[in-house]
């Protein structure tokens, strides 16, 4: 489509698209004709612009929201100067060195919502952070009764991290079926990972070849159960950000809805399929994105991989069309790259 386009209409459609990126506002013809005044292609008439304009309109980059109205960019024309047009920012040292602060932590979870705290500060979007369920190496397992038929599991993974999960007992269940289940599971669990592990013990249990009396080998079924719960975490900073837009979104119920969509478990799995599809940054305009279509936003999303390049994680940024994407690309990716390192 760029060998379409001549200098003049390409700078004519960049002025439409950074006035939008700014404003939110529609631009008219007598505004660019000064602006053009201002660049490096020489003025033209307001009639002239408006032929031009007519043209980008025909390619389907522009629209005029109202008779009369100034031109926006459309979707297509957005992913058009996204694609073909876009300057990405440069990071400043100062914001390199905030991204590079970032400390990994024994708790994968404390990391990324730091991340998303930081993510959101410096792009001025909301800051999208997911985690995928990660099968982990345990290295031991403990079952605490603390009354009336309640047990605690006590999980402490290969990588210093420490998770307590409920379960639910008989009241009678004598403490030593407690420890002979903890001791068969550490035996087997140790320096493994559940899934690993998880079918040779089930199986072991079902053939009765162990030493497990009943009541011990129902704590270790129950136990396994209870360790693999783990469903991966999806963090959310700086919504309060999009209701500050709503003039340009101008669908403020919609923004309600995304917020309640965030609270959902579909949106982590959905972002993480989103981030799993590119090695890098990847941008999605409106309704390119299933997930946000109805809403009027963009999402910059970016994996961050560990060693074996596995997504361990996904990070983004979501705001209205407008967003800023020259200067989000750059922090997003910054930050993947950072979380990638610190993870490896």
């Amino acid at each position: 489509m760029l060998s379409d386009i001549n200098d003049r209409a390409q700078e004519i459609f960049r002025l439409v698209v950074d006035s939008y990126l700014t404003t939110g506002e529609p631009v008219g013809s007598r505004t660019l004709s000064k602006l053009l005044g201002q660049g490096q292609v020489s003025s033209l008439s307001p009639a002239s612009i408006r032929n031009v304009m007519a043209d980008l309109e025909d390619m389907g980059l522009l629209y005029a929201p109202h008779t009369s109205a100034g031109r926006l960019p459309t979707e297509t024309g957005l992913r058009f100067f996204v694609d073909a047009l876009m300057e990405v920012n440069t990071l400043q040292a100062s914001e390199k060195h905030s991204i590079e602060n970032l400390k990994n932590s024994s708790n994968i979870d404390t990391l990324f919502a730091e991340t998303g705290k930081l993510v959101a500060g410096l792009s001025g979007g909301a800051a999208i952070i997911a985690t995928p369920k990660l099968d982990r190496a345990v290295r031991q397992i403990q079952f605490v009764a603390i009354g009336e038929g309640r047990t605690l599991a006590i999980l402490v993974f290969a990588d210093g991290s420490v998770e307590n999960r409920m379960m639910q007992l008989p009241a009678d269940l004598p403490p030593a079926s407690l420890v002979s289940a903890g001791n068969y599971l550490n035996a087997r669990l140790a320096g493994h990972t559940l899934s690993h592990a998880r079918k040779t013990i089930l199986e072991d249990i079902k053939t009765n070849r162990t030493e497990l009396d009943t009541l011990s080998a129902s704590v270790v079924e129950q136990g396994l159960a209870i360790a693999d719960q783990e469903t991966g975490q999806f963090f959310v900073r700086g919504a309060a950000k999009l209701l500050e837009d709503v003039k340009a979104i101008e669908d403020l119920e919609s923004i309600q809805k995304l917020i309640d969509l965030l609270d959902q478990q579909e949106t982590m799995a959905r972002l993480l399929e989103a981030a799993e599809t590119g090695q890098g940054v990847r941008i999605y305009i409106g309704s390119e994105n299933r997930l946000f279509r109805h809403a009027g936003l963009s999402m910059v999303v970016a994996p961050a991989r560990g060693r074996d390049q596995s997504v361990v994680g996904a990070i983004g940024v979501i705001g209205p069309t407008r967003l800023n994407y020259g200067r989000v690309v750059p922090i997003v990716d910054y930050t993947s790259q950072v979380i990638a390192k610190l993870l490896g």
